[in-house]
């Protein structure tokens, strides 16, 4: 069977260091906000996330997250300042 080199991943390398970069300067003009909670609480505080700011005109989304042991969830949402 004949093996294909892999893809180089040069390309993805520069993206997510880019996106890195703009995350950290602030050039971007989102709203972040990181939480650790228990899975309901962070389950609760994310529904009100969505609530109070509708994603279809904050583009609210849920960034990243995480298990942590002991059943608790860092997350971190984000959102457009506003909805204009």
């Amino acid at each position: 069977m004949e093996r294909f080199p892999r893809p180089p991943l040069t390309g993805l390398a520069r993206q997510l260091q880019e996106n890195r970069r703009l995350r950290v300067s602030g050039a971007d003009s989102f709203i972040r906000e990181t939480y650790t909670l228990p899975r309901a609480a962070a389950r609760s505080t994310a529904r009100e996330w969505f609530d109070r700011y509708p994603k279809a005109a904050y583009w609210t989304a849920v960034e990243s997250w995480r298990m942590l042991p002991g059943d608790e969830v860092e997350f971190t949402m984000r959102r457009l300042p506003s909805a204009d």
